[in-house]
């Protein structure tokens, strides 16, 4: 599994109250994160980060043009920083991206081949935000993946549903966190 990484992706004090996360999500997320470490596999935190005054924005930005009128995401804000539930702790890497996609205005791909890693383990929200967008980059970038369904969260759950049920499984593995969790401890055994 030296190969493989945990993303835990946009889980930050404001997503988290406005999706409505609730100690279960956090708890299993919390549950892949310590089943990751303990299998060796790094933990790589990614947040949405954008300068005061938001120049990385386009006003053409439909996908954006939401997050500018909640004024979330801006670098230092108390709501931008990573849920509590979830701290990182001082050895996991925080990759800080300017768009949708994990990838997006970020060095997280400079990491990645860095430590030599091919598999990515996505968790996070927004599914139909940062996981999908994500998804689709790590495809065309010839990563394996995995998807963490219930390690995932979207305002809208059957968009959730649609897209775990019907256009993930051709991009990569879906699986619960309790399953990929049982994976890790038989693969360790």
């Amino acid at each position: 599994m030296a190969d493989t990484a945990l993303l835990v992706m946009d889980v930050q004090r404001d997503v988290v109250d406005i999706v409505g996360a609730d100690s279960g999500y956090l708890g299993r997320l919390r549950a892949a994160i310590d089943g990751a470490r303990a299998a060796g596999i790094p933990v790589i935190y990614v947040t949405m980060g954008l300068r005061a005054g938001q120049p990385e924005v386009s006003s053409r930005s439909r996908a954006m043009a939401t997050v500018l009128e909640a004024g979330l995401f801006t670098e230092g804000a108390p709501g931008s920083e990573i849920h509590p539930d979830i701290t990182p702790r001082p050895d996991d890497i925080v990759v800080t991206k300017r768009r949708g996609s994990a990838f997006s205005g970020s060095d997280l791909d400079l990491v990645l081949r860095a430590r030599g890693i091919n598999h990515l383990v996505l968790a996070g929200i927004a599914t139909s935000a940062v996981v999908l967008t994500t998804l689709a980059r790590g495809v065309d970038l010839d990563f394996g993946l995995t998807v963490l369904v219930d390690g995932c969260l979207d305002t809208d759950q059957e968009l959730h549903r649609v897209l775990t049920e019907r256009l993930f499984p051709l991009w990569a593995d879906v699986v619960p966190v309790d399953e990929w969790l049982k994976a890790l401890t038989a693969s360790a055994g």
